[in-house]
């Protein structure tokens, strides 16, 4: 089995993407499982950009292949806004319930469309070949937070022809549909060509 390192200090984040690769040959291990907890400012302007950051700082500190990802919610209503913002949308050190209390007092206006997107960008890097995939999930902002099932967004966003907020669903529920499952299983088979 190979070691495939995530760059992610996020558990939530991890615990997905074990899932996903837990019938591949990889194993899925953190830097913050090493003993590592880097933290790679991200400073690009895409999630494409952010996620490459990640995959290439940690790679050139353990020189072992890499997945990494970026995510974020698009809001139309916003131009996109937070985008790769979508972490610190309400300031440095921001809480998930910050990030959400200002999107919804943002959005507290009845003439606003409230369709949004979760998006996705999902890296692997080995130093040399570098693999693409992006995964998409479309829905709107909910009028409240409901559920504390998940993380970030989950609690005010609600999946195309759903009736609930993303933290309504199960773990294993949401895993199937989410933008970075659907980012990680095309990387996944994309990278069926790296054997």
């Amino acid at each position: 089995m190979g070691k495939l390192i995530f760059a992610t200090g996020n558990k939530g984040k991890l615990k997905e993407v074990k899932q996903i690769f837990e019938n591949t040959s990889y194993e899925i291990i953190a830097p913050f499982e090493l003993g590592n907890d880097v933290d790679v400012e991200e400073t690009e302007t895409t999630f494409e950009g952010n996620a490459f950051l990640k995959a290439k700082a940690i790679y050139d500190i353990y020189r072992t292949p890499v997945i990494a990802d970026d995510s974020g919610l698009e809001v139309d209503a916003l131009d996109g806004v937070p985008g790769v913002y979508s972490a610190r949308y309400a300031g440095k050190n921001c809480t998930f319930d910050d990030n959400n209390n200002k999107l919804l007092k943002v959005l507290n206006n009845p003439s606003l469309p409230r369709t949004a997107r979760f998006v996705a960008c999902a890296i692997f890097y080995d130093g040399t070949k570098k693999i693409v995939s992006t995964g998409y999930l479309e829905g709107s902002i909910a009028h409240e937070k409901t559920g504390a099932m998940g993380f970030g967004y989950d609690p005010v966003f609600i999946p195309k022809g759903a009736d609930r907020t993303l933290g309504q669903y199960s773990f294993e529920e949401k895993n199937k549909m989410s933008h970075r499952y659907k980012a990680f299983e095309g990387l996944k088979e994309k990278m069926k060509q790296l054997t």
